[in-house]
């Protein structure tokens, strides 16, 4: 009953920015964390970014001091902001969302940096 819908995934040139967005709808109740994941070809998926439901932030050391995570609470959205990016980025970014100890996945949004 609950869907993760992710979008602002494109091409981009090393340097530039994108901004994310994942959106939660259906039996939303009470979220707890949500996250990015990515995946590039050929590798295993990595976790990006977290977002708790108190307020505590979590990133992968390759990404710290580049992306943001952030949510509104309002709207069941999180958001990862990019900046700096680099060809390494590379990847399929997919949502998370944590609900009563149940993972929910999005279909994932195609990122591509080129050098």
């Amino acid at each position: 009953q609950v869907r993760l819908v992710e979008s602002g995934g494109g091409l981009v040139q090393a340097g530039g920015s994108l901004r994310l967005s994942c959106a939660a709808s259906g039996s939303i109740s009470s979220i707890g964390a949500m996250g990015w994941y990515r995946q590039a070809p050929g590798e295993q998926r990595e976790l990006v970014a977290t977002f708790t439901s108190g307020g505590s932030t979590n990133y992968a050391d390759s990404v710290k001091g580049r992306f943001t995570i952030s949510r509104d609470n309002a709207k069941n959205t999180v958001y990862l902001q990019m900046n700096s990016l680099k060809p390494e980025d590379t990847a399929v970014y997919y949502c998370n969302m944590v609900q009563r100890f149940v993972y929910y996945w999005g279909q994932g949004t195609q990122v591509t940096v080129s050098s």
